[in-house]
């Protein structure tokens, strides 16, 4: 089994946590704050270019839950501990919430804050959502 990369981006206060095998590359995280995420920059995130309210709005939206966080000296809260279920339109199942998912070998995993469930079929990485649904043009 391959090791999980994470990335970790500071502003001091708050460090974003990126894990890229989990992204589906929404694009969320861009286009809500472009001055922190540039994928052509190295780094590719520059949490010093928000506020901590600014950097906690958007990774609470990241479909995925590539991206979280947390602030220096504490564990970072559930800020909504209710689980909610979304269809993504032309794209995956988004469930925001802690759950745990049973895979086809038996093995759970718990999953917190946002997980995107494949809808197309196509995902190699099934349940989960890999972004493929882009690439075959899925309508849903």
């Amino acid at each position: 089994m391959e090791k999980e990369i994470v990335k970790e981006y500071t502003n001091g206060d708050l460090t974003v946590i990126w894990k890229p095998r989990k992204c589906i590359h929404a694009e969320i995280c861009v286009k809500t704050l472009p001055e922190v995420y540039d994928p052509n920059g190295k780094p590719w995130i520059k949490a010093q270019n928000a506020s901590i309210a600014e950097l906690r709005s958007q990774i609470a939206k990241c479909p995925s839950g590539a991206l979280t966080y947390r602030m220096k000296g504490e564990k970072m809260e559930e800020e909504n501990p209710e689980t909610e279920c979304t269809v993504v339109e032309n794209g995956p199942l988004l469930v925001t919430g802690t759950l745990k998912v049973t895979l086809i070998d038996g093995n759970i995993e718990t999953k917190e804050h946002s997980t995107a469930f494949c809808r197309c079929g196509a995902s190699s990485n099934k349940p989960y959502c890999d972004g493929t649904h882009k690439k075959i043009d899925f309508k849903g």
